[in-house]
């Protein structure tokens, strides 16, 4: 397989999905190093924010360490070539917050919804293109819409303006066919480039990484040294190597990546992200990567095993943004068991 020179369009994420592992406590200067490593190692561009993306930070979705406008002030302030992007829910952020991160220098805007969602992403799409950012449709969970009901929603987002449409494994609970079955789908379907965001939860993220590549996404996600949500996203470091390896030219120094991942990146990590039976559970329940810390903390209270928390929400269908169901199922199970 060979791609030309920037075919392959790499996003970095762990200055935003890797808030969640570290409890959005991300600094400045953290920030300062870390997305001036990746402009110095060719990276194209670098997502700051919440995890939660723009306006996260909330007793809900846990509070910010660092303003995250400054966040991305700093970033944009030691880019030389990346740009520096942003994500929104919305619901969670709004146009307010997305022109504020634009006069901040964000010039990517990758708004997501839930996969059945794309209708709510109209106006802050539509606001993006005005503010001249470039649009991306991110359609999370899409591992629990068929495929015409996925058509249909990047089809809806298309139309708003967006430039690029992702595929969201946000749970880690595809696998390799699945990935294929629905860049395919699109591919065929609409005319926007094709993403796809992975995380690891059940250790495929590279493998649906490369799948998605292989099938024609020609925009992929990836996070220094797996930092991410649940088990983490695709490791950048070894995508970029990986891709070297296979002569898909990403324009990127792998090396340097190597260097970066090694010694900025992993002294932040509170510790090193791996597969544990809590992340393992987010990718057979099929539930939002960024419930693992919440489900803990509402297990802890109740006295119930969070493994129990997550495959219920799973059943349930509970998805990003409904976070506040997660006491109430824990509250539930405690009920239950106490009656036992």
């Amino acid at each position: 397989m060979s791609v030309t020179n920037r075919d392959i369009t790499v996003t970095e994420v762990a200055l935003r999905d890797g808030s969640h592992a570290i409890g959005h406590s991300y600094t400045v200067d953290q920030v300062i190093n870390v997305a001036k490593a990746l402009d110095e190692a060719n990276i194209p561009y670098i997502e700051v924010s919440h995890g939660d993306g723009l306006g996260g930070s909330s007793l809900q979705y846990g509070l910010s360490k660092t303003n995250e406008f400054d966040l991305i002030s700093a970033a944009v302030s030691v880019c030389r070539q990346a740009k520096i992007g942003v994500l929104l829910l919305p619901g969670i952020g709004t146009v307010k917050e997305l022109k504020k991160a634009e006069q901040a220098g964000a010039r990517l805007a990758r708004i997501a919804t839930h996969v059945t969602e794309a209708d709510v992403s109209k106006q802050h799409i539509q606001t993006a293109k005005e503010l001249g950012m470039e649009t991306v449709g991110f359609l999370m969970m899409a591992h629990m819409a068929p495929m015409e009901k996925l058509i249909q929603q990047a089809k809806l987002m298309e139309s708003y303006g967006a430039d690029t449409i992702y595929i969201v494994d946000s749970a880690g609970a595809m696998l390799p066919h699945e990935v294929r079955e629905r860049v395919k789908a699109l591919k065929q379907s609409v005319h926007s480039n094709i993403g796809f965001h992975a995380h690891n939860n059940l250790s495929l993220a590279m493998a649906n990484t490369l799948a998605a590549i292989e099938e024609g996404a020609t925009w992929v996600d990836g996070s220094v040294r797996c930092l991410g949500a649940g088990a983490g996203n695709t490791q950048t470091e070894v995508l970029i190597s990986i891709l070297d390896r296979m002569n898909i030219e990403t324009g990127i120094d792998h090396y340097k990546m190597m260097d970066l991942a090694e010694d900025i990146v992993a002294p932040i990590l509170e510790k090193p992200q791996e597969i544990t039976k809590g992340s393992l559970i987010l990718g057979y329940a099929g539930v939002y990567s960024s419930f693992l810390l919440h489900a803990q903390k509402a297990a802890r209270k109740f006295n119930v095993d969070p493994r129990d928390i997550l495959v219920e929400l799973g059943r349930r269908g509970v998805v990003g943004g409904q976070e506040d169901m997660i006491v109430d199922v824990a509250s539930e199970l405690s009920k239950k068991a106490t009656i036992r």
